[in-house]
């Protein structure tokens, strides 16, 4: 019999604003569903973990809800390798129940997902094992999509937001490349990239050294402020993206994943030809640096909504 996976409070509020807390714990649950499913079905047995991409959480209310609309939804999920998925046609049966679910899952919240396309490719993921995605849309047009990124490695939802912050720079890095220069873009592809680097920032701030903290800590801050403003002007976007190119913060964060990922090997500029077990991997050194605020971020959400009821 079919559960329709619920989070234990509103994803959504009335005025459209989502709850981090509660997507996170709903994609989870999600995810859960999917898997009783596929071996229901099908008799395909595995188990994965998923959550939420982007970070928006670090940025939060402490209740856990989003200072702004969010238009563009993302989930990351980790697959076994070496497990039944490894069979394409098991492949197109987890995507086919996960987009069932979705639906499911979202439609009280007067979403109408409908699946796009999936199979395409994460830029810079493991050449010999690609991260594939799948793309929903909501028909209602209160959400603009639903991405979600399969990544192969199994591992706690945290590693791998984590480790995707290496994929992530390695993305970006032409935006901020100071021997190329400055790139023309769309003002409004240009405000996500300045909202991901708030975030890669926060995400990474306990492995960067005490001195880049003290160059970028003003930078992040002041972009906050232009956020929390409203940020529409494609001339106080330009000006924010030439302050974070100028002050080489792509550098900092790659100086502060650099030193340990290369004690294991690794060269995070090369990412995509790391063996396959190294997929969502992550030194013992930066896990013990970066997972426990992420942690104490949900447990923060958790404390704060107990206490108003909500």
């Amino acid at each position: 019999m079919a559960n329709t996976p619920k989070a234990s409070g509103p994803v959504f509020s009335d005025d459209h604003l989502i709850n981090l807390y509660y997507i996170n714990e709903l994609y989870r649950n999600i995810g859960t569903e999917v898997t009783r499913r596929l071996e229901e079905v099908y008799g395909v047995v595995i188990s994965l973990t998923s959550g939420i991409w982007g970070g928006t959480y670090l940025i939060a209310k402490p209740n856990g809800m989003a200072r702004r609309r969010i238009w563009r939804l993302y989930s990351i999920v980790n697959l076994p390798q070496n497990s039944p998925l490894d069979k394409h046609e098991n492949m197109e049966k987890l995507v086919a129940i996960y987009a069932d679910v979705y639906k499911e899952a979202f439609a009280p919240y007067q979403l109408e997902l409908e699946l796009k396309m999936w199979g395409g490719t994460l830029p810079h993921s493991n050449k010999d094992k690609l991260s594939l995605t799948m793309h929903m849309e909501d028909a209602t047009n209160r959400i603009r999509w639903l991405r979600t990124f399969f990544v192969w490695n199994k591992v706690p939802w945290e590693e791998s937001i984590i480790s995707d912050t290496v994929r992530i720079l390695k993305e970006y890095k032409p935006y901020f490349d100071l021997k190329k220069g400055p790139v023309k873009k769309d003002p409004k592809d240009i405000k996500y990239l300045l909202q991901d680097i708030i975030i890669i920032y926060r995400t990474l701030e306990n492995a960067c050294s005490e001195d880049f903290r003290e160059h970028a800590t003003p930078i992040i801050d002041a972009m906050m402020q232009a956020f929390m403003e409203g940020l529409h002007e494609p001339k106080k976007i330009d000006e924010l993206y030439k302050m974070v190119f100028n002050n080489a913060l792509i550098y900092g964060f790659e100086e502060s994943l650099e030193g340990p990922f290369k004690k294991a090997g690794l060269d995070i500029r090369k990412i995509g030809s790391w063996p396959v077990e190294k997929i969502n991997w992550i030194p013992d050194e930066l896990k013990e640096k970066l997972i426990p605020p992420i942690q104490d971020i949900f447990n923060g959400f958790e404390k704060e909504l107990a206490v108003s009821g909500e």
